[in-house]
């Protein structure tokens, strides 16, 4: 599918943006890789490692998903887009609401507008757990996102251009997950946990990636696809970080959920279970269920299914993630 494509990453040059590039350039020969972004040293930085004199298919937009005229430009004959693009602290987004909600919800439509003006052939959008039942800003704009994302299967029409969205846990490891928090504070003999009782799922880098590659080929339009993935607990994530420190209790901060939650009772009502993943399906006239159980296959959930990061049949212990700490470590230097 990605082979002679031209494939658009909106905060591409972020870490998922990032993993997203290189696994494209190790898996196919695509025409171009559009890594649209604002942050130009970022892609600076970035096009020092894939120069266009070595990699010809790289280009660098310099963009906002505010921007609708940008984005016009920046959609022309692309194939596929991936919308990576979002405010996504917590404590910003509660600080500065109306920023998260013209980024994460104007931002979205935006990104519609154009891929069906410039007849883009499928998008997909990257969720967040925090969009199931939210509690917190940055979850409520992700869950609107989520909805505008599916509604524009609806708006495209006769373009058919197709939109769903993956939706998926923390990323371990990743520069603004607790890992380096904890071995941040380790250095001072101690460390923080709001609550011993909170989970939260788990997800790497290259999994979440590959999740969302493999869902272009799968998807039909207005699906929500969210993998299976293991969940820890984050007083485990404390001591395989800094397994000499004294553990604070602090309580939880607002906006934050004791357990994530990526299928509510009333979502599992429309979702389809596979091996590895689940779809919650659309509720559109032209979606036959019956019809997709037959070509993709899967079974509806049972009643009052719910996947939670506390009810989850898959955990990461203490040793799987002193391993990942220490994978951390490896590849950044300044916290050996």
């Amino acid at each position: 599918m990605f082979d002679n494509a031209n494939i658009l990453i909106t905060g591409g040059t972020g870490s998922f943006g990032r993993k997203t590039v290189k696994t494209l350039l190790e898996k196919y020969k695509p025409n171009k890789i559009i890594v649209f972004s604002r942050d130009e040293l970022k892609q600076f930085e970035m096009s020092r490692i894939y120069p266009n004199s070595k990699y010809d298919c790289m280009r660098y937009f310099i963009g906002d998903v505010r921007d609708p005229a940008r984005l016009l430009e920046a959609f022309h004959k692309v194939d596929y887009v991936i919308h990576a693009a979002a405010l996504k602290q917590v404590p910003a987004c509660e600080y500065n609401p109306f920023e998260a909600v013209m980024t994460n919800v104007m931002g979205a439509q935006n990104i519609i507008r154009a891929a069906i003006a410039q007849r883009v052939k499928k998008v997909i959008a990257l969720s967040t757990d925090k969009a199931a039942s939210p509690v917190n800003l940055y979850g409520a704009t992700k869950l609107c996102s989520d909805k505008l994302f599916i509604a524009g299967n609806l708006m495209s029409g006769d373009e058919r251009v197709r939109f769903s969205v993956v939706r998926y846990g923390n990323v371990v490891g990743s520069r603004g997950s607790v890992i380096p928090f904890f071995l941040n504070q380790r250095k001072d003999g101690f460390v923080t946990v709001t609550d011993d009782r909170m989970t939260r799922f788990s997800i790497s880098l290259q999994r979440g990636v590959d999740f969302v590659l493999e869902n272009f080929d799968r998807m039909h339009g207005g699906e929500l696809f969210i993998p299976k993935i293991p969940s820890y607990k984050i007083l485990d994530v404390a001591v395989a970080a800094a397994p000499n420190a004294k553990i604070e209790m602090i309580g939880i901060r607002p906006g934050e959920k004791l357990h994530e939650m990526m299928i509510s009772e009333d979502d599992a009502r429309r979702t389809l279970e596979f091996d590895d993943h689940f779809i919650i399906q659309p509720d559109f006239t032209w979606w036959s269920k019956e019809e997709h159980l037959l070509k993709i296959g899967g079974k509806p959930c049972v009643e009052g299914f719910s996947y939670k990061s506390d009810n989850n049949t898959e955990w990461l212990d203490v040793e799987q993630l002193k391993s990942i700490v220490a994978d951390f470590i490896e590849r950044h230097a300044e916290y050996k």
